[in-house]
């Protein structure tokens, strides 16, 4: 079923060959066919199970939408279906359904498996493109880990160029994937080496001008101040402070004592100083490696939450002589139009570019949207056509819908214009056929990082890369740090394979049969537990899947989790139990709470409750006081959200020892004929217990209340005009069901 005109090369057919078998990481060099590979899997287990399905991950939308459109152009497989977060829920499930192959970002999915939408028990296959980011919280592991226990027919395809430089981030990637086998190819693999083009490297340095030096020297003497004031402290030493990824382990370490009790004054003033000091790094790195007027952009916004008042350090920082010092320095600068010479050099080397073959295409990689918007300019000032291309998170006005992105990849393979102007979103697997120049504004210091830009061009034709660097700063020390690290993966990488081939094991013994019946047997008497659908992406909702519980998604007008009819759950993480005091959203929440039988908030996180934003901690003991006699609601104290869940499930089951029928979303139910009109008013959309008794006093019928116009109910005590609105829309708009 793969189309006549495509051949497998020797290496894609042995790969392919494995990962019929076993559970397979294939690390192979970008451009290399790793989608035919999964191509010839999807078919094979097609074959095998003919009424299954297989899904296709990757990372981004671009890259979900590239895979759709390879898939048919180099198949013949029917009923390809690519998931959307702008489709319906119900229309998704109806998609899955009738689906046999489904293209998708991790996200989305997980948010339908979470809904129980979907289910994964007939995929014979799952392909983790770009696999590499199987690590830690992100949606891959949690849809692997669903995938074990539910499939029957299980089997992973691990993609990626680069999966990582130490050997402990690979085994993860192999443990949360289940990896069986591992195959790996470079470029000087004996099947893959007559494939690879040659890719010419060259490095540009520029020196930074003696503006840019004296802005330099003023934030240096800035930042220095601050680390000796941190090593009198005493309570970190200098080797924590060498560089910006330590002096963030020590903010991580500081953070993690306070949140144990380690309050001193020289902890809680190292912590500060600490926060001040990574500000001026970043300052320093807007200097060395961007454009004065990337710093120019950070200074003023410093300058902006220290007029708010929004954080001390910032405050202390801004007050400092040598920040200052910077500030005019910077106003000079850029007064007297002195701008970073990388700037420069992206005019000259595209140009010479463009002067070698008009029609060759060219992507500057850079690390900020900001900057990017000032590489355009200065493109636009010598007529080169260029188009930016970023994720789609707003930031100004640099962000991207799904559409724009489509139209500019294509526009670009098409030759519409020369620079594609990138951030980190076309690091990953964007199939630009034919791209001549790849252009690094910054080296990066990420193996993984460096290999995907790389590996955008050179693909068909012989490529090349050009970095640039900024003589004497941090961008020097990260091209070499990139290059060591990529040597140490290759290392590693062997290691890894080695040790996997003599025994070693990255999933558990149990048989596929063996995870069916613990699942089953594990929800045999499960507790219902009603969750907020706002809490789908809640780690706290994942530890409860993964501990079998039995999961009902609802919209909640009380509470986060249901546990029983008479206990709802207010979860609450450390830092949103403070804001919520300070925006004041925690008084109107409890008085919502109140309203059922056992209301609990439950609040989670190591962090330290009275270091959060600066709030006194009278403010917050007085608020915990007030919610546990005022409100006589119990407040419970969790670390992690496997602790969250777990405490949830011990209450959930309980309470079905206490009553094993069902419970609704409701309280306590009522009994009086006056306690079920209160009960059935007060259901309404922000009416809540005491207002149902003023409406219901007001109109003194339900009936009167459902037919009372908006003017009408305005005028019960506490009704505005968006109350009035939204209660009379509801009562007479006509009822009309979801298809």
């Amino acid at each position: 079923m793969i189309k006549e005109h495509l051949e497998p090369r020797l290496y894609q057919q042995t790969i392919f060959n494995t990962a019929t078998m076993r559970n397979t990481l294939a690390v192979v060099p970008t451009g290399m066919g790793k989608t035919l590979i999964a191509e010839l899997l999807t078919i094979h287990r097609l074959q095998c199970y003919p009424s299954s399905k297989v899904l296709i991950l990757a990372p981004t939308k671009p890259l979900v939408q590239q895979h759709a459109a390879t898939f048919r152009a180099e198949t013949n497989l029917k009923d390809l279906t690519v998931f959307t977060g702008n489709v319906p829920p119900a229309k998704r499930a109806a998609q899955w359904t009738q689906a046999q192959v489904i293209f998708s970002t991790p996200q989305g999915l997980e948010n339908d498996l979470v809904s129980k939408r979907i289910s994964l028990e007939d995929v014979s296959l799952i392909v983790f493109d770009e696999a590499h980011r199987a690590t830690g919280d992100y949606s891959y592991v949690f849809i692997a880990e669903r995938y074990r226990k539910t499939a029957k027919h299980e089997r992973v395809l691990a993609l990626t160029a680069s999966p990582g430089s130490h050997k402990e981030t690979i085994e993860e990637v192999c443990r949360n994937l289940a990896i069986e086998d591992i195959e790996v190819r470079t470029s000087e693999s004996p099947d893959v080496a007559p494939y690879i083009q040659e890719i010419d490297i060259e490095h540009i340095t520029v020196q930074m001008p003696p503006e840019f030096k004296q802005i330099h020297t003023a934030l240096k003497r800035c930042h220095d101040a601050r680390i000796d004031d941190l090593a009198t402290l005493g309570v970190l030493n200098r080797q924590a402070l060498m560089n910006k990824t330590s002096m963030l382990k020590a903010q991580a370490a500081l953070h993690a004592q306070a949140a144990r009790g380690q309050r001193s004054y020289e902890h809680l003033k190292s912590m500060s100083i600490l926060a001040e000091a990574l500000k001026v790094q970043h300052a320093l790195e807007l200097i060395e490696t961007q454009s004065a007027t990337a710093l120019n952009q950070y200074l003023a916004k410093l300058q902006k939450q220290a007029a708010k008042g929004q954080s001390k350090a910032v405050q202390n920082l801004v007050r400092d002589v040598n920040f200052k010092s910077a500030q005019v320095l910077l106003d000079k600068t850029r007064g007297a139009g002195v701008e970073h010479p990388k700037l420069r050099a992206v005019q000259k080397t595209v140009l010479r570019e463009l002067y070698s073959d008009k029609a060759a295409k060219i992507i500057i990689f850079n690390q900020y949207r900001d900057q990017a918007v000032q590489i355009k300019q200065v493109l636009d000032s010598i007529q080169v056509s260029n188009r930016i291309f970023v994720g789609q998170t707003k930031k100004g006005e640099t962000g991207m819908s799904q559409k724009e992105q489509q139209a500019i990849l294509e526009d670009f393979r098409a030759g519409a214009f020369s620079c594609l102007i990138a951030t980190s979103v076309a690091e990953e697997g964007l199939d630009i056929t034919k791209v001549d120049v790849v252009l690094f504004y910054e080296p990066v210091p990420s193996a993984i990082r460096t290999v995907q830009r790389r590996g955008r061009t050179g693909r068909l034709e012989r490529g090349k890369v050009i970095m640039l660097i900024t003589e004497g700063t941090r961008d020097a020390g990260y091209r070499w740090a990139a290059h060591h690290k990529e040597k140490r993966m290759h290392r590693v990488l062997a290691q890894v394979c080695s040790e996997l081939h003599n025994g070693k094991r990255f999933r558990e013994d149990e048989t596929q049969e063996q995870f069916n019946v613990a699942g089953k047997a594990g929800k045999k008497d499960a507790p219902t537990i009603i969750a907020d659908h706002r809490e789908k992406t809640s780690g706290v909702l994942k530890a409860l899947i993964d501990k079998d519980a039995d999961i009902e998604l609802r919209q909640l007008e009380i509470g986060d989790y249901q546990l029983s009819d008479r206990v709802v759950v207010e979860y609450k993480t450390v830092p949103d139990f403070v804001n919520s005091i300070i925006d004041g959203r925690l008084l109107s929440q409890l008085r919502r709470l109140r309203s059922w039988p056992r209301p609990v908030i439950v609040i989670e996180g190591e962090e330290d409750l009275y270091g959060i934003r600066q709030v006194h901690p009278n403010a917050i003991l007085g608020m915990l006081g007030t919610i546990t006699v005022g409100y006589n609601i119990p407040v419970l104290f969790t670390r992690t959200p496997q602790e969250t869940a777990a405490l949830f499930l011990s209450i959930a089951k309980k309470e079905c020892e206490r009553t094993p029928k069902e419970y609704s979303g409701h309280a306590q139910k009522p009994q009086t004929v006056t306690e079920q009109q209160e009960y059935l008013v007060a259901s309404l959309p922000n009416v809540g217990p005491s207002l149902a008794k003023r409406l219901l006093a007001h109109f003194t019928t339900i009936a009167a209340l459902t037919n009372a116009t908006e003017a009408e109910l305005m005028a019960v005590e506490k009704v505005g005009k968006k109350t009035a609105k939204e209660l009379h829309d509801l009562l007479h708009t006509p009822y009309a069901p979801d298809e």
